[in-house]
């Protein structure tokens, strides 16, 4: 079964017959000529529908401590007429919480306890089809004590800002004792979650104050020395290297800005190394996430380097925004964009246009109300990214053969479109291209009993609005009889199942493949 399926229409908005517009970009050296004998599709690309896609979309976010009765939040919409959920528009559920919260005691894990609060988030969420996300979070600073005291306890060396807080342990990222039993708990981590159906991405640094990279501690006293440098060098591969070698199948993502792994958290300008730093991460299989889109703050905020830096890999790596202020506690009317106070809204526009800008695959509801505010005061938003951000795959033209002798070759001729500004992200090291566009021939119970896989027809590389087109010789080994020729972008890691759901508006069959035409085998 496919596994995201459409699950609701978003709002009256015009559809495109993509076989009107122009083809100045047509992919080099393939003609558009007919092909005789064939059935010639125009078809036109939904633009309208949420489709809880991997890597894609809207994402819930929660701390470990919550209930799962959030999974049931709704809000009512009076363009619509009644309550939805927010579930319906999410593609992920984000869980952020401390490495102590997931492993209080040794060898003990919550995700093993029916009784724990994690334990019953993931299953709820898991009842729900909502795949699940993490960051752990290490640092007690900011919060209070994240590493497990049993850490502590068997000599692991710690670092205390404030001597009234003496709960609020940072560790040493350096530490040998500290980073062995991080290394144990990320291998059982990993054998719970290392399921790229059920769990969304991982964020996986989660050093600092908040997780978030900065203000990262390797000496006593927060020190930044002669050997600062080489720690952050080392403790990004330890880690990234830790992660990668553990989530072979989930997507893994780390926070980009300019003062990661640095024992500071503010500056206007970038450490000398960042960027050496987030290449190994990148190397080592990571993605990129933002934790300040739509916070323009020169000190601390997204700016200038982080803009630049995420063009540099748009289309190499997918990029997912959380947005930087979060209006029910913040000052955000201060922000250098000119946020008016008391009107969320503002911010909301300011977190979209700047992920339009980043071409981000994912954004964030976050809890509370930054949730109500999307909903009340910027739903248009929320429909909006569902239509038009990370990545809408669509064929929007396609040549099949009306008739085929059963061993014999015919030609198939498609063409298709990303009309998301983001991309589909099959290069990823987890994934290793496991997503191939596939036509089958469906018997007259909907089930392909041959499919037909194009190897030269790669999705990753399908820019916004460019059509890029194929052609694709088949020879049938049916028996005689009537069939429909039906299209996916199969997972051949599952049995070459459809496992990406396409904007087009046409009917699917229940496991997911596009019905298109009727063809004779003889």
């Amino acid at each position: 079964m496919i596994r995201n399926k459409a699950i609701l229409s978003l709002f009256a908005m015009s559809t495109l017959t993509m076989g009107a517009c122009g083809d100045d970009n047509e992919k080099s050296g393939v003609s558009e000529d007919s092909i005789p004998g064939n059935t010639e599709l125009k078809l036109t690309i939904n633009t309208s529908d949420v489709y809880r896609n991997p890597m894609n979309g809207w994402v819930m976010y929660v701390s470990g401590s919550a209930d799962p009765s959030y999974f049931d939040t709704q809000f009512y919409l009076s363009e619509l007429g009644k309550n939805v959920y927010v579930r319906d528009y999410a593609s992920a559920c984000y869980i952020r919480t401390g490495w102590k919260s997931l492993n209080p005691r040794d060898g003990v894990y919550a995700w093993e306890n029916p009784s724990d609060p994690i334990y019953k988030l993931v299953k709820r969420a898991e009842e729900l089809g909502l795949p699940i996300a993490f960051r752990v979070v290490v640092d007690g600073r900011d919060q209070r004590e994240n590493t497990p005291q049993f850490v502590f306890d068997a000599g692991a060396e710690y670092w205390l800002e404030n001597n009234n807080y003496p709960d609020r342990k940072t560790p040493l990222a350096m530490d040998p004792i500290w980073r062995q039993y991080y290394e144990k708990f990320v291998k059982a981590f990993a054998q719970r979650f290392n399921n790229a159906e059920t769990t969304a991405f991982i964020d996986a640094y989660g050093l600092g104050k908040w997780g978030e990279g900065h203000n990262v501690c390797y000496e006593q006293g927060n020190a930044i020395t002669d050997k600062t440098v080489e720690y952050k060098a080392n403790t990004m591969e330890w880690i990234t290297r830790l992660y990668a070698d553990n989530f072979t199948e989930v997507p893994l993502v780390i926070n980009y800005h300019r003062q990661l792994g640095h024992p500071v958290s503010s500056g206007s300008n970038a450490q000398p190394d960042t960027e050496n730093i987030l290449a190994i991460a990148i190397r080592n299989g990571y993605c990129l996430r933002s934790d300040a889109i739509g916070m323009n703050n020169n000190s601390y905020g997204y700016n200038a380097w982080e803009k630049a830096y995420a063009r540099t890999w748009n289309y190499k790596v997918p990029i997912l925004m959380e947005g930087g202020w979060i209006v029910s506690q913040h000052s955000y009317w201060n922000d250098d964009l000119g946020y008016r106070k008391d009107h969320p809204e503002d911010v909301r526009q300011g977190e979209f246009d700047c992920s339009r800008e980043a071409r981000v695959n994912m954004m964030d509801f976050r809890v509370g109300d930054e949730t109500a505010s999307w909903f009340k005061t910027s739903f248009n938003l929320v429909k909006r990214f569902s239509a038009e951000g990370g990545y809408r795959l669509c064929p929007d033209k396609v040549s099949l053969p009306a008739s085929v002798n059963s061993g014999s070759a015919a030609t198939i001729g498609h063409r298709w479109r990303n009309v998301g500004w983001g991309y589909f992200p099959n290069n990823l090291q987890q994934w290793n291209y496991k997503y191939k566009v596939a036509f089958a021939l469906l018997d007259s119970n909907d089930q392909p009993v041959q499919i037909f896989i194009d190897d030269d027809c790669e999705p990753s590389e399908w820019k916004e609005g460019n059509p890029y087109s194929y052609r694709y010789n088949v020879s049938p080994t049916v028996k005689a009889g009537d069939y429909t020729w039906g299209v996916a972008i199969v997972n051949t890691r599952k049995d070459n199942k459809p496992g990406i759901h396409l904007a087009v508006s046409r009917n699917e069959t229940e496991s997911g493949w596009v019905r298109l035409a009727p063809v004779r085998v003889y």
